[in-house]
């Protein structure tokens, strides 16, 4: 009698231990499966199509290598051209994640139609608008109302309708009231770093371009910068979130990087104000 008692204890306690160790290998189990997917989901690959002013140009550049550090498993495609251009692309249903213009207004008309996630858009830099030419040339201009000047015979614009700094020079030569006298005189580039080349190359004897643009040439010099008085808005370059984007949160994270020290430094190099609001 008492010999069955102990194989019946026997036997509860082996079945109790087979019990215990099979739901204790189901919990490691579990949790091994957990780690695998949230491992899985840190080191997802993710590509983001970026949109952005020309003049950005090499600003960004160099912040894509900043962030490729900070976050590996994300790589950004740039897109740059004229603001206009990239808004009418957007418009379009081109495949972007994130819009840098260079004004206001193609942001503003994105946002009307409904095209930016709601509360993303940033007013993250300023700039300003400088009168260039060749840094060999002994061309004798003190500023912008002289380039009524017969020395002058070729001034490099942006395209008023697509390129913003086309239609802040615009607003300057009104204001000057020389705008007829100089149109005839204009050529039209299709973004920024266009003018700019042009007058690199000395096609032009002058462009007018922003203050950012002046400062990544060493070919050329600033003859003038224009009073803000002259244009009718400041200069501000505006970001935000594409409601298309497939990659929303890496879109969020990388516009919070814009506005990060590492990234602010980087602007002010290349002659951006970081204003940020």
């Amino acid at each position: 009698m008492k010999e069955k008692k102990m194989k019946k204890k026997a036997c509860f306690l082996l079945g109790m231990f087979l019990i215990t160790t099979t739901l204790a290998m189901a919990g490691c189990g579990k949790e091994v499966k957990t780690s695998e997917t949230e491992k899985s989901a840190t080191e997802k690959s993710v590509t983001l199509t970026i949109s952005a002013a020309a003049s950005l140009t090499e600003a960004m550049g160099e912040i894509k290598t900043l962030y490729k550090d900070y976050n590996p498993n994300v790589t950004i495609n740039y897109n740059f051209g004229s603001s206009g251009t990239l808004q009418q692309q957007i418009e379009q249903g081109a495949n972007v994640d994130l819009f840098f213009s260079a004004a206001t207004k193609q942001m503003t008309t994105l946002a009307d139609k409904g095209l930016l996630i709601d509360g993303t858009k940033v007013n993250l830099l300023g700039n300003t608008v400088v009168l260039i030419t060749k840094v060999d040339s002994k061309l004798d201009i003190k500023g912008f109302e002289d380039l009524e000047s017969n020395d002058i015979k070729k001034i490099a614009l942006g395209e008023p309708k697509t390129v913003p700094v086309g239609q802040y020079s615009e607003e300057i030569l009104t204001s000057l009231k020389i705008l007829d006298k100089v149109k005839g005189k204009a050529v039209y580039g299709k973004d920024v770093k266009e003018v700019l080349t042009w007058v690199e190359s000395g096609d032009v004897e002058v462009g007018i371009v922003y203050g950012s643009d002046a400062k990544t040439s060493k070919k050329v010099k600033v003859l003038a910068e224009a009073g803000t008085e002259l244009y009718k808005k400041p200069v501000v370059y505006p970001v935000a979130v594409i409601k298309a984007s497939e990659n929303i949160e890496d879109t969020k994270a990388f516009l919070k990087y814009l506005s990060s020290d590492k990234a602010k430094a980087v602007f002010v190099k290349y002659g951006f104000s970081f204003i940020v609001k």
